[in-house]
């Protein structure tokens, strides 16, 4: 499920400035970028559901390994996980509605804080 009506879709931030905003925030990088792209994902769960939450962006200057990329981000997404297929993301998937709530709610909260670097 795509989350488009927050609008961070497009925002380009600063590496360093978006890794912060995005830990506070309870999105983790991990070890899930390359030198081109970053993905930082959140982790719910709800009654014996396990749901992602995940913004993903990529480099418009600079590169994700030397620390000092720009990064534009894309539509974030809700995806539901089926052991041991993986996540699925499609519109076909439903989604508790305080889940939905709560992810716009956090986005709009990292939407604020890149608004305001």
């Amino acid at each position: 499920m795509k989350l488009e009506a927050v609008g961070i879709q497009e925002k380009s931030v600063e590496l360093a400035r978006l890794n912060d905003v995005m830990k506070e925030n309870g999105l983790v990088l991990a070890g899930q970028w390359d030198y081109e792209r970053v993905t930082y994902d959140r982790k719910f769960e709800f009654k014996n559901e396990v749901y992602y939450l995940r913004v993903q962006g990529y480099a418009v200057e600079g590169d994700v390994g030397s620390r000092h990329a720009m990064i534009k981000l894309l539509t974030p997404v809700l995806g539901k996980h089926y052991y041991p297929h993986g996540v699925e993301y499609g519109e076909g998937e439903k989604f508790p509605k305080s889940l939905i709530e709560q992810c716009e709610n956090l986005l709009n909260n990292v939407k604020k804080k890149i608004d305001s670097l």
